[in-house]
């Protein structure tokens, strides 16, 4: 239950804050309608794609496992750290490979040709995508956990 609960919570952090970054950063003149029609779209199908990945890969296992493997707490900076690069490297790609797809699918034909190559543009993306997703991580994770713990009756 509270798998599924940080899951939702993360994945709409990540996928609104991913879907808002790769929009405004992703070059092309197009106006703020489209902006905004593009932070929506991808918006939906980052966030289906991350309650996908939530479902299958039962983060804090791994979390838990990374913290072991380099011999830190999970509930200390440094573990807090390495779990949220994880979960970065897990996500992160994914979704960014996505909203790539997905904004070269929308833009029309002359808008493609005026495009960089698609992996300069995904490689360009998953860079700044990597920041921005780490940022949420390890701001939002620990957070979320704290309110879904309390909410479902766990002292912390």
């Amino acid at each position: 239950k509270i798998g599924m609960q940080m899951n939702i919570l993360m994945g709409f952090t990540m996928s609104l804050g991913l879907s808002i970054v790769g929009n405004i950063t992703g070059g092309g003149q197009r106006p703020l309608p489209g902006i905004i029609m593009g932070i929506v779209v991808s918006f939906i199908v980052s966030f289906i794609i991350s309650l996908i990945i939530g479902f299958i890969v039962p983060m804090k296992k791994v979390g838990d496992g990374v913290c072991g493997l380099f011999k830190v707490s999970s509930n200390s900076i440094p573990g807090k750290i390495v779990s949220a690069l994880a979960s970065d490297i897990i996500y992160t790609p994914i979704i960014t490979l996505a909203m790539i797809a997905l904004a070269r699918k929308q833009a029309g034909p002359e808008a493609i040709a005026h495009m960089p190559p698609f992996g300069i543009m995904y490689v360009k993306s998953l860079i700044i995508c990597f920041i921005v997703a780490f940022v949420l991580i390890f701001i939002c994770q620990p957070l979320y956990m704290k309110m879904v713990l309390k909410k479902n009756g766990i002292d912390v």
